[in-house]
């Protein structure tokens, strides 16, 4: 393995762990003290801001740190033909749900908090947070899968 390819592989996990882990603490620990009406709607519009953001950069940086390990590391036919394959498909399918969850899920928390509400948009988002919070636990799991497979996992 190559520097480059270390460096996009470091990125990508990083920014894959940094991405799912943000989700799960916005749809466990954040939206719930919404919906009890715990806090104010100034600083949710903030990090529902702040997520946004980080949640389309790290979109953006797992698509091209993605795609150019599986340019190296893949043909056609062994991400089509092999369980490997699969499983990087998969994740890419699993990144593109979550992408749009959190979208969905971000838009309906900014429309109201633009209207100063909290109970009722953390209420609307929570359901697409906790579909994104089973999907990036699902992505976790897919890619320690990949990671044992380097070690011979699939073969057994």
């Amino acid at each position: 393995m190559t520097l480059v390819d270390a460096t996009f592989y470091a990125i990508h996990l990083l920014v894959g762990a940094l991405w799912t882990g943000s989700v799960l603490f916005a749809a466990w620990a954040v939206l719930p003290t919404a919906r009890a009406g715990e806090v104010r709607p100034e600083p949710l519009e903030a990090v529902f801001g702040r997520l946004t953001t980080f949640s389309r950069a790290a979109a953006v940086v797992i698509l091209l740190t993605g795609g150019h390990m599986a340019a190296q590391l893949y043909t056609f036919q062994s991400l089509t033909g092999t369980p490997r394959g699969h499983l990087v498909l998969t994740m890419t399918l699993l990144w593109l749900v979550l992408a749009g969850l959190v979208e969905v899920g971000n838009s309906r928390m900014s429309d109201g908090l633009a209207a100063k509400k909290v109970r009722s948009p953390a209420r609307e988002a929570g359901r697409f947070y906790r579909a994104a919070g089973v999907v990036a636990v699902l992505l976790l799991v897919d890619a320690g899968i990949l990671a044992a497979d380097g070690a011979g996992f699939l073969a057994l």
